[in-house]
């Protein structure tokens, strides 16, 4: 059985005892008091109670580390130490309206040598509460689902492909970048997905589930532990254009390395 790291021990008991509450909370979700956060973006109660407790107990274990939190904005802690970059339910919009597709997402960043700014992440977990799926990956040492090593896929024939996507809804995303690149996907695939959470989504590519993925606008949050996931499970991830900085382009493309050639250049075409 593969041994966790002291610093990922520290992030799986923080998703668990974050895990119950949500848990409880989705059960009675007609319950729950919701405020609009944006035009169709909702952050409810459970939202920010999850939120509350993951900084609590990162920060015992940590206290001198920052966070970038999706409810919370941006904590500052010691520049020279690592940052966590958590969602604390990815899936917002699942979770409120009763469909069991959501997950807890926490990062580990690390902050760049000549200190001018954030660099690779390095550490990630995201964990489904519902299925007590935890995937966890650090770099160097892999991608796991609990003590199972992770591969991506192994299809090459897009054909054969599983492709999930994110689609642009009211006040997010563009709408005809995305119609674009799924007119030139879709004839080419054997089908393609969209479940409504970005981290299970790289999560699943990570674990063969998927053969690829494509959303453009998510934050950082959404993707920064599914993206090690990824590249630790022997996948690709890039922007749309074929660069390696997909969190701060903001434009995700992850398959394994025959799909994601033959998709990247579907989507080259699309946006020419």
């Amino acid at each position: 059985m593969v041994a966790h790291s002291g610093l990922l021990t520290v992030i799986e008991r923080a998703a668990r005892k974050t895990a119950p509450r949500l848990r409880r909370d989705f059960g009675e979700v007609e319950h729950l008091q919701v405020s609009r956060k944006g035009p169709a973006d909702f952050v409810s109660l459970a939202d920010k109670r999850a939120e509350d407790t993951l900084v609590e107990e990162l920060r015992k274990a940590r206290p001198d580390w920052g966070f970038l939190l999706e409810e919370g904005g941006t904590i500052e802690g010691d520049p020279t130490k690592p940052r966590w970059i958590i969602d604390p339910l990815d899936g917002t919009s699942n979770f409120l309206h009763g469909i069991p597709h959501f997950a807890i997402s926490i990062a580990v960043q690390e902050p760049k040598r000549d200190g001018s700014g954030w660099g690779e992440v390095t550490t990630g977990l995201i964990y489904q509460p519902l299925t007590d799926e935890s995937y966890w990956a650090e770099k160097s040492r892999g991608a796991w689902l609990h003590d199972r090593r992770l591969r991506v896929s192994a299809r090459r024939d897009l054909t054969e492909a599983l492709i999930a996507t994110g689609i642009p809804y009211h006040g997010h995303g563009d709408m005809a970048q995305w119609g674009r690149i799924f007119g030139a996907v879709a004839p080419s695939v054997a089908g393609i997905r969209r479940f409504g959470a970005a981290s299970l989504d790289l999560a699943h590519v990570a674990a063969g589930r998927y053969d690829g993925f494509w959303e453009s606008g998510l934050k950082p949050w959404d993707v920064a532990a599914g993206i090690l996931l990824i590249r630790e499970a022997g996948g690709f991830v890039t922007d749309f254009r074929g660069g390696d900085q997909p969190m701060e382009r903001a434009e995700i493309l992850a398959a394994n390395d025959a799909i994601h050639s033959k998709l990247h250049k579907l989507v080259a075409t699309a946006l020419r």
